[in-house]
């Protein structure tokens, strides 16, 4: 193609504007490459990474050096190789995470508005296998106040609803976990929260959304204010529709705005920060473990597969297509988008059940694990989707489940009468009657429940050991013994919330190098494309710590950097 036939030329196109995508955007500029459009398919800047909970896994970082953890990449590696055994994991991308993870943040830190508090108390996923830690590899971003940004922050996506007290509060990792299982100091917590939100009259007139922002929303905000500072254009409702290429080569890339098509030519790269393809019903039915829909996914509702299909057009080669980041979750009736199904199910005094009555995973370990049980023993003759959260009405009192909160904040005569009837929730007398409700085997679920009661007694759950790992524990009550996971669940009226095989992203895309080239089928990289975040291959499938999307997703994005800009750190 001609340069006669380009309506515009930068030296880099980055498309999608999470957390990877505005990291290109940053390490780009720094690193000597000031003609950058950033453009975004949706109308506010974020997507998935925005949504979540903002968390990165990035083992040996500054902060935690600061804080005196013991930690070291031998250790971190020596835990990877065990979580990703088995995994299509080349060990060059994890000997390259491992070793840039730490720079990039440091990085971002000398350079930008980035800041990240590292995490003293949450484990790795996978606390029994050597080389795991309790603390100090997960880091959550530094509230930020959304009046920083200007009048650019009504181009924000907030965190999920689910991490919003009351639809409006922002509240960090940390203070969720305090109030989920109502900690010591939660009632302290909860009212300076909603204090500091009644007393701010100025932001009130406004927007009902919170100044203070934590979690994905802080991420996002904290990388877009850099961007902004740079003053890097990012075209919001503007979406890339196809690659150019010559031979092997990407030399830029067609979008469309405003019913417009583009030619933008990229000197120095393509960098595609999408997201995955958990939105597109087709893609998944093709590639993912059924039962599967895209109802049941919290991922980006733009998440189609956009760079996925433009990558495999030119011959692209993937790697874990049929694989997600797998978390049940609940789909209220007439909420926007489904709630990730993570605490509640831990919590003591409750646990999970098929249509069978019968439990099939350890309730209480990381989410990734779980859902990957839940298809490990589905069948059609004995369905594990959906399956029902079933509590009673101690756990009621003593816990927020979900969008039912507690029976303090929403007693029983509240929840939506819809709840019922479509049959999300359900409230018996009896164990047995609530199965009947719903279709669950009662003498299945009878026993279960039988069962659960005497693990609570003994501390032992001679089933699937939940509570035996630190990170069980994390999500548990401190004040139940013999073990914090486990309490009786015999005080009726009994209840039941039903959960689905649901994701928030998918994990398998476009094969990359250490450099996040994407690589063709013939094993060379195709010059001048990057792929970061969900539109690439995961570097840790199996969820090995809290953040372990977006932490390699960051880091890809400094990789991609350095290589456009022969950038050495």
């Amino acid at each position: 193609m001609s340069e006669g036939k380009w309506d515009r030329e930068v030296d880099v196109l980055i498309v999608g504007s999470g957390n990877g995508g505005l990291t290109a955007a940053i390490c780009n500029w720094e690193m000597g490459a000031r003609d950058i459009l950033l453009i975004e398919k949706g109308d506010k800047v974020g997507g998935t990474s925005a949504t979540s909970g903002g968390g990165i896994w990035i083992p040996n970082s500054h902060y935690a050096q600061a804080a005196g953890a013991e930690d070291s990449r031998e250790a971190a590696k020596t835990y990877l190789m065990n979580t990703l055994f088995g995994e299509d994991v080349p060990e060059a991308l994890i000997d390259t995470y491992l070793e840039n993870g730490p720079k990039m943040l440091r990085f971002l830190h000398d350079c930008s508005d980035v800041r990240y508090e590292s995490l003293e108390h949450y484990p790795d996923y996978y606390t029994n296998m050597e080389g795991a830690r309790a603390g100090h590899r997960s880091l959550e971003p530094a509230p930020v106040m959304a009046s920083e940004l200007g009048p650019s922050w009504r181009n924000m996506t907030w965190t999920h609803h689910m991490m919003r007290m009351f639809n409006r509060i922002h509240f960090t990792q940390v203070e969720a976990h305090t109030l989920m299982v109502q900690l010591p100091g939660w009632k302290r917590l909860l009212a300076g929260m909603i204090w500091d939100y009644a007393r701010d009259i100025p932001w009130r007139l406004k927007t009902s959304i919170s100044r203070r922002l934590c979690c994905g929303s802080a991420g996002v905000a904290r990388l877009y204010l850099s961007v902004l500072k740079r003053e890097i254009p990012v075209e919001l409702n503007t979406r890339m529709t196809r690659l150019i290429a010559e031979d092997n080569a990407v030399i830029g890339a067609e979008i469309v705005r405003g019913g417009c098509t583009e030619r933008v030519r990229a000197r120095k790269g393509v960098v595609l920060a999408a997201g995955g393809f958990e939105k597109n019903q087709a893609l998944r039915e093709q590639y993912l473990p059924a039962p599967t829909n895209t109802e049941w996914s919290a991922g980006n509702p733009l998440n189609e597969g956009d760079a996925l299909t433009a990558g495999l057009a030119l011959g692209a080669r993937t790697r874990l297509m049929g694989d997600a980041w797998w978390t049940t979750t609940l789909v209220v009736p007439d909420e926007p988008t489904p709630r990730l199904a993570i605490m509640e199910k831990s919590f003591p005094g409750s646990c999970v059940v098929n249509r069978a009555g019968k439990r099939f995973a350890n309730e209480s370990q990381n989410y990734m694990a779980f859902q990957k049980a839940l298809f490990k023993t589905h069948t059609a003759e004995t369905p594990n989707a959906p399956a029902w959260h079933i509590f009673d009405a101690r756990f009621r009192k003593n816990y927020m489940v979900g969008p039912m909160m507690t029976e303090a904040m929403k007693p029983d005569w509240q929840i939506p009468k819809k709840w019922f009837e479509t049959g999300f929730v359900a409230k018996a007398n009896t164990v047995r009657e609530l199965a009947e409700q719903l279709g669950i085997d009662p003498e299945g679920l009878e026993q279960t429940i039988t069962d659960m009661n005497a693990y609570a007694v003994s501390g032992k759950d001679e089933a699937f050991g939940r509570g035996d790992s630190a990170y069980d524990r994390y999500y548990a009550d401190p004040s139940i013994k013999p073990n914090p996971c486990l309490a009786p669940i015999d005080q009726a009226p009994y209840y039941a919330m039903r959960i689905e095989a649901g994701d928030f992203g998918t994990l398998g895309g476009l094969d990359t190098d250490i450099h996040a080239r994407v690589m063709h089928e013939s094993g060379e990289a195709l010059s001048g494309l990057y792929a970061i975040g969900n539109c690439a291959a995961a570097i840790l499938p199996t969820y090995p710590g809290p953040g372990a999307t977006l932490g390699p997703a960051m880091t890809m994005a400094y990789q991609a950097a350095k290589h456009m800009n022969q950038f050495q750190d």
